[in-house]
C-alpha cells in the first residue's frame, strides 16, 4: 500500500518512520518551513519498536495518489493541514487525533474515513527526530483490515474495534481528564490523580460519553488508569509550557457540548478548561 503522513510530529512521525521500516511506499507531507528543515531521514527512539533511522521523503503537497492518508496534526492546525491533500488523491483517510468531532469533518471532504485512535507517548524532538517513550504503542481501528495488517507488520498492537463511537469516546474518557487536569493544575499525573477536580471530570466524561451513545467499560478504563505512571506529563500540558496553542475544543469540547446536548451538568469540565485557558 502506498501511505502519506499529514502532520509528521510525534504519531505521524512514528506511524510514518515504522511504515517506511517495514519496506512499505510512504511520503510525509510538511508545511515549507519545516520540510526546509528535514534531511530526508527520520531518526526514531522507541521503547516499543526500538532505535532505528530510516529514508522517508516529505513533500510540500500530495502529488500522488495514495492507498491511506494517516491525518495526525494538532486539531488546532487540521484544516490549514488537510488543503495538502487533495481529496481526489486520497483512497482511505484514517485520522489519528484527539477528540471525536473530526471523524464528521473529514467526512465531509474525504468519500472514505475509518475511525481510529493509537494510545501512545510520542513527541517530535526536531524535524527529523521522534522520541516515544511509552511501553505501549496501540491503535484501534473501525475497520480497515488490511491496513491494520500493515501497522502490526511495522510493529504496532492493533485492536480491531466494531463501535466507532465507544472507540473514539473510550480514548477521550481517559484523555480529556487527565490533559484538562494536568494541564489546568500545571502538574505530573501524580499530583492530580486524588484531586476532586480530575476525578469529578472522570465521572463527567463517561457520562456523557455513555449519553453519546458510547459503551464505556468503567471498571476496564478506571483498571486502567492505575497503571498510568505518576510521572506522565499530557501532550496539552506540554504544548502550554511551550507557548502552543492547547487542543482545548477538540479535548474538552465534546465533554462540554455533549454535556449540554444531554442535560448532564459538567461543572469540573468547565471550572479545568477555565484554568486550562487561564494558563494560556
Amino acid at each position: 500500500m502506498r501511505h502519506a503522513v499529514l502532520g509528521a510530529g510525534g504519531v505521524g512521525g512514528l506511524v510514518g518512520g515504522a511504515l517506511a521500516r517495514a519496506g512499505r511506499d510512504v511520503v510525509l507531507l510538511m508545511r515549507p518551513e519545516t520540510l526546509e528543515r528535514y534531511g530526508g531521514r527520520l531518526s526514531v527512539e522507541s521503547a516499543v519498536l526500538g532505535d532505528f533511522t530510516v529514508d522517508v521523503p516529505a513533500a510540500p503537497e500530495l502529488d500522488r495518489d495514495v492507498d491511506v492518508l494517516w491525518v495526525t496534526p494538532k486539531a488546532t492546525q487540521l484544516d490549514a493541514a488537510l488543503a495538502l491533500a487533495p481529496p481526489e488523491r486520497v483512497g482511505t483517510a484514517i485520522p489519528l487525533l484527539n477528540g471525536v468531532d473530526h471523524v464528521a469533518l473529514l467526512r465531509a471532504r474525504y468519500s472514505e474515513v475509518v475511525a481510529a485512535a493509537i494510545r501512545v507517548e510520542s513527541e517530535r524532538v526536531s524535524p527529523d527526530r521522534i522520541h516515544q517513550a511509552s511501553p505501549f504503542l496501540i491503535v484501534d481501528l473501525a475497520g480497515a483490515e488490511p491496513v491494520g495488517a500493515e501497522l502490526e507488520a511495522a510493529g504496532f498492537t492493533v485492536r480491531q474495534r466494531d463501535d466507532e463511537r465507544t472507540l473514539l469516546w473510550d480514548k477521550l474518557a481517559v484523555l480529556g481528564p487527565i490533559a484538562l487536569a494536568t494541564t489546568g493544575l500545571d502538574s505530573s499525573y501524580g499530583g492530580v490523580r486524588a484531586d476532586e477536580r480530575y476525578l469529578r471530570c472522570q465521572d463527567e466524561a463517561i457520562a456523557v460519553a455513555r449519553a453519546d451513545g458510547a459503551a464505556i467499560d468503567e471498571r476496564a478504563l478506571r483498571t486502567m488508569l492505575t497503571k498510568v505512571p505518576d510521572e506522565m506529563r499530557s501532550s496539552m500540558q506540554k504544548d502550554v509550557d511551550a507557548g502552543h496553542p492547547p487542543e482545548l475544543d477538540a479535548i474538552a469540547g465534546p465533554i462540554l457540548r455533549g454535556g449540554e446536548r444531554h442535560g448532564i451538568p459538567v461543572p469540573a469540565t468547565h471550572e479545568l478548561a477555565g484554568l486550562v485557558t487561564a494558563r494560556t
